[in-house]
C-alpha cells in the first residue's frame, strides 16, 4: 500500500541477500517522493541471526537515513495483517520538513534518571523541539510502566505512540533496531519534530455501559465507593440494567474506564483509560482494579469483545478523519495487540483494513505487540488489547 509520501511492503521468506537487496530497491522505487525520511522495520524472530545484515541491506538499498523498529511474531503492511507468515514488514516515509532524532535507552538509563532534565540531556531533545515520540521497546528487560511515568514527566502532554516488541514467549527474547544496530534490551525512541506532527488513534476495544460516576472513596488500586455507594453494588446494578443479550456478552468482559482529563465538559469514547477489574468483593463492596484511581475521578464501566472492538476503532477512525480532513497524512504505523487479529475478530486484516478504509490509501507498516503505547487525556500509557495508530501529519 502506498501514496505519494509513503509505501509499505512485506518480505515472506528466510534470509536471502540478493533477494532482500532487490526487494528493498523495488520498494524504494515505488515511493513517489524524491527521498526517504524514515524507515520502519519489523522482523520475525526466525531472522534474529541475520538481523544486522538485514538492517544494513535495507538501509543501503532502500536509501533510508533513519531506520528503526523491532521484532514481532506477526506483521502489518498496507491493509494486510500477516499473522505468522511474514518475515519482514518495511515502511518507507517521505516527511517534508520533518526533524527526526532517535535514541536508544535501557533500564540503566531509567535507574540513572533524576527527572525531566536527565531525559532532555540524554536525547538532546527538549519539549519545544518535538511534536511527539514513536517508541518500540523490549518488554522483558525494561520496566515499561516505570519508564512511561518518567517519560511523561519529561515530555507530556506530547504524545508517545508505539508498542512493545514480541517474539517467542518460550525464550522471552525480542530485539529492537536503530539503523544497523540490533539491541536485545531497552527501547528506541524517535522524536518527530519540525513540520510534521504525530497524531494518534488509540482504540482500546471497549464500549461504555451505564452512566459515568465519580469515585468517592479509593485507596491505591481499591475502589470502595462510587457515587457514595459501594462500588461493587454500582457495578452489579449497571449490569442488571443491560438487556439479557448484553449481560451474556458482558460476562468475563467487564472493565473500568478512568477519565484522564476532568476539564472536558462531556466524556466520550477515547477519553477513558481502560483498565482491568481484577477483583470484586460483594460483601465489602470493594473493586480492585489495574490502576491507582483517585477520589473525585470520573469512571464508567466498559465492555470489551469483538463487536465492541469493531465499534470502537470505527468510531475513533471516523473522528480522526474529520479532525484531519484539511491536513496531509503522510503515512502511519499501526501497533496492534497480539490478542487482537484473527483470534479476537475471527477475520483477517481487521484493524489494518479499517485504517485504510477510513484514512487511506496510506503507507502503513506495523506489528503485533506485547503491549501498546498511546496517549489518553494528555498523558501516554501502556495498554492491552489495543490498536495504537501513529499518523505522520503535515502541520499546515
Amino acid at each position: 500500500m502506498n501514496n505519494a509520501f509513503s509505501v509499505s511492503g512485506c518480505w515472506q521468506g528466510d534470509y536471502d541477500e540478493a533477494g532482500l537487496r532487490a526487494w528493498a530497491e523495488e520498494l524504494r522505487s515505488k515511493l513517489g517522493a524524491p527521498k526517504v525520511s524514515l524507515g520502519l522495520v519489523f522482523l520475525h524472530p526466525r531472522l534474529f541471526a541475520n538481523a544486522d545484515k538485514i538492517l544494513e541491506l535495507l538501509q543501503v538499498h532502500g536509501r533510508i537515513p533513519l531506520l528503526a523498529g523491532c521484532s514481532s511474531m506477526a506483521m502489518i503492511s498496507g491493509e494486510k495483517e500477516l499473522e505468522g507468515n511474514c518475515a519482514i514488514a518495511l515502511g518507507l516515509y517521505h516527511l517534508p520538513g520533518v526533524e527526526l532524532n532517535a535514541f536508544h535507552f535501557t533500564e540503566e538509563n531509567l535507574d540513572e534518571s533524576t527527572g525531566p532534565a536527565y531525559w532532555h540531556l540524554q536525547t538532546g531533545v527538549v519539549p519545544e523541539q518535538t511534536n511527539g515520540w514513536l517508541v518500540f521497546a523490549d518488554p522483558f528487560t525494561l520496566d515499561s510502566e516505570r519508564w512511561m511515568e518518567s517519560w511523561n514527566e519529561a515530555y507530556a502532554p506530547l504524545p508517545v505512540v508505539g508498542g512493545l516488541a514480541s517474539g517467542d514467549h518460550s525464550e522471552q527474547r525480542t530485539q529492537v533496531y536503530l539503523n544497523r544496530s540490533v539491541f536485545d534490551e531497552g527501547g528506541v525512541a524517535i522524536s518527530i519534530g519540525g513540520a510534521v506532527t504525530l497524531a494518534s488513534v488509540i482504540s482500546q476495544g471497549c464500549t461504555p455501559i451505564g452512566e459515568s460516576w465519580t469515585i468517592t472513596k479509593a485507596e491505591r488500586n481499591l475502589i470502595y465507593e462510587i457515587g457514595n455507594r459501594p462500588a461493587y453494588a454500582l457495578l452489579a446494578e449497571t449490569v442488571s440494567q443491560l438487556s439479557p443479550e448484553e449481560q451474556q456478552r458482558s460476562r468475563g468482559n467487564l472493565f473500568i474506564g478512568l477519565v484522564m482529563n476532568e476539564y472536558l465538559e462531556e466524556f466520550h469514547r477515547g477519553d477513558f483509560l481502560i483498565r482491568n477489574i481484577i477483583g470484586a468483593d460483594p460483601k465489602t463492596g470493594v473493586l480492585a482494579v489495574g490502576a491507582f484511581p483517585r477520589m473525585g475521578q470520573t469512571v464508567q464501566f466498559q465492555r470489551r469483545d469483538a463487536a465492541t472492538g469493531t465499534e470502537d476503532i470505527t468510531a475513533l477512525l471516523k473522528r480522526s478523519h474529520t479532525e484531519l480532513k484539511n491536513k496531509t497524512i503522510y503515512g502511519g504505523c499501526l501497533c496492534s495487540c497480539n490478542g487482537r487479529g484473527k483470534r479476537l475478530f475471527g477475520v483477517p486484516d481487521h484493524d489494518a483494513s479499517h485504517v485504510q478504509a477510513e484514512l487511506g490509501p496510506i503507507g502503513l507498516a506495523g506489528f503485533f505487540c506485547n503491549g501498546e503505547i498511546g496517549p489518553v487525556g494528555g498523558k501516554s500509557f501502556l495498554h492491552g488489547y489495543t490498536a495504537s495508530l501513529a499518523l505522520f501529519v503535515g502541520k499546515a
